[in-house]
């Protein structure tokens, strides 16, 4: 059994997202003796954002460029880390409404036509299945449903929809909102999600 651990805050030891993480990282040591862990933290070494050199290369195009050869070998680790695994844990702040860029460079990898999701007659397939994915939710305000912020929220929803569009749809978020509100807020929210991860039993 694996599990793929994803961080993608910019804020080292002081972001919320990579405490849940780890946390959702240890509960699932604990419940599965013997899971193996391949972590990548997005932040620190990211891949490069899609350019025009990246698409002729997935359509057969050589390439020259040593910085595209690295970065193209760097997505084909993280789609066979991603096949490997059974569990994902994914480390999401909200950066300006939705996801950080890292995050979404990782997602640009992985989200291809016919090795994670198909066309078909019917509509798009995911091709990922059984898989169970945690997300690790942190943000400033509050955006949760029901809220007044909730319109403007496109980050959990957003890796929801993705995932789900690949095939993973056994999917728990453990979210710390109002993060920005106080230091009695903050400390609140945080104990929380650490509440759900404890509860978590599989």
């Amino acid at each position: 059994m694996q599990l793929l651990h994803l961080d993608s805050s910019v804020l080292g030891t002081a972001s919320v997202s990579r405490q849940l993480s780890a946390e959702l990282v240890a509960r699932q040591r604990a419940l599965h003796p013997g899971i193996r862990v391949v972590s990548r933290d997005l932040s620190a070494d990211p891949a490069l954002h899609l350019s025009g050199a990246h698409m002729a290369a997935f359509q057969g195009s050589a390439t020259d460029d040593a910085t595209i050869t690295a970065d193209l070998l760097k997505g084909n680790a993280y789609m066979d880390e991603l096949f490997a695994s059974d569990v994902l844990v994914i480390g999401a702040p909200m950066y300006n409404l939705s996801i950080p860029t890292p995050l979404k460079a990782w997602i640009d990898r992985i989200a291809v036509a016919g090795k994670t999701f198909r066309y078909t007659a019917t509509g798009p397939e995911g091709l990922l299945k059984n898989k169970k994915a945690f997300i690790a939710s942190s943000r400033g305000g509050v955006y949760s449903a029901g809220s007044p912020g909730a319109a403007f929220e496109h980050q959990e929803s957003y890796l929801l929809g993705l995932l789900a569009f690949l095939g993973v749809t056994d999917v728990t978020v453990v979210r710390a909102e109002g993060l920005a509100f106080s230091a009695e807020a903050k400390e609140a929210a945080v104990a929380r999600a650490l509440e759900n991860i404890a509860d978590i039993t599989v």
